[in-house]
């Protein structure tokens, strides 16, 4: 069964014409949401979320609902994890509490941009190539073993993009509001009311990071969900629902996320569960020349999607109760706070040899 059409314009009118609400309402108030207010919005996302699976169910069936709750529920703790991330960035480039939810927001928008041109090109590789699941299949229980082995641990590297840009752009030391750019002081006191040269604040490079770093956990989230469903409406969906509520999660959790101490243990099974589902389906619809002469293993069992959303179940739970009992009595540690002190404002950093 296909999805209808008007269901799928519909659903994409929908989310951005929320995603436009919710960055309006974070341009016109930046602030630091109190945990009331992140429970509150993370409730509603969920309860969104679980709401258009229903929606899903009643417009095609039941097995398009379950790969939409089987790929939100990976997609999501994949972003969990995202965290550990987003908190080191936040706190290496010293983002003021109250900008974070706008840093955030924009952040979300680049990485949701980024993850549809991936799952297009995804989409389109799989419906031409079939042999490609072997690859995805093959990565992600490489992936998963590295969690294991602690070699994927969430230690933040700013990439070469990151690194030249903060040595060619003429940059201010400090942050100024949301703005990106802003009269050079120094240029504007030479000019006497001339016509001023202006610099980069730090904003463009937190906002990069964000959205670049969000880009390489793409690189593993993507190919799982497409071990879900290869309906590239559901992987999509399924990423942006995962994601509009991160921005709360993110303030709600806090120093809350270093009790998660096994959550990487529980990605790695998941990983590598769904890696081992995509060789499986690989090898049932084989059409390598070089393997079987060509031809699908029909006798290959298949692993069903309600049991992949079972064991994906499963998993969150019993990794979350055991962390949090594994971490009893700790007290919460303030990861995301930063200073909100800027630098000296008449300090500004110059390209390199300039």
């Amino acid at each position: 069964m296909e999805l209808p059409v008007w269901f799928e314009i519909s659903t994409f009118v929908g989310l951005t014409v929320l995603l436009l609400a919710d960055l309006a309402i974070v341009a016109r108030r930046p602030h630091e949401p109190s945990v009331r207010e992140a429970s509150l919005w993370v409730t509603f996302y969920v309860s969104l979320a679980l709401l258009f699976g229903v929606v899903l169910l009643s417009v095609t069936n039941g097995d398009y609902a379950t790969q939409f709750y089987a790929g939100w529920l990976t997609e999501y703790s994949l972003s969990v994890d995202n965290l550990f991330v987003f908190v080191i960035i936040m706190a290496r480039f010293r983002v003021p509490r109250k900008l974070q939810q706008e840093v955030l927001m924009v952040g979300i928008i680049i990485a949701l941009v980024l993850r549809g041109i991936f799952i297009l090109a995804g989409a389109e590789l799989i419906e031409r190539f079939t042999w490609v699941f072997y690859l995805f299949g093959a990565f992600l229980v490489y992936t998963a073993i590295n969690l294991v082995r602690g070699e994927d641990e969430d230690d933040y590297e700013e990439n070469a993009l990151i690194r030249r840009l903060k040595k060619v752009l003429p940059m201010t030391a400090e942050f100024h509001g949301n703005k990106l750019r802003v009269p050079d002081p120094d240029a504007m006191n030479k000019a006497r009311g001339g016509k001023s040269k202006k610099l980069f604040t730090p904003m463009i490079v937190v906002f990069l990071a964000l959205g670049t770093t969000d880009l390489l956990f793409a690189l593993d989230s993507i190919p799982a969900i497409f071990g879900l469903t290869r309906e590239a409406f559901i992987v999509f969906t399924a990423n942006v629902f995962a994601l509009m509520g991160l921005r709360q999660l993110y303030f709600l959790l806090g120093g809350l996320l270093k009790r998660l101490v096994y959550l990487s243990y529980g990605l790695a099974i998941i990983l590598g569960f769904i890696g081992v589902k995509l060789i499986l389906e690989a090898v049932h619809d084989n059409s390598l020349p070089f393997f079987n002469d060509g031809q699908p293993i029909e006798s290959v069992p298949e692993i069903p999607t309600w049991l992949s959303l079972a064991v994906i179940l499963g998993v969150l739970l019993v990794v979350t109760v055991a962390s949090l009992l594994k971490t009893r009595g700790q007290t919460p540690e303030k990861d995301a706070d930063v200073a909100d002190e800027a630098a000296p404002a008449d300090r500004v950093e110059r390209p390199e040899g300039n």
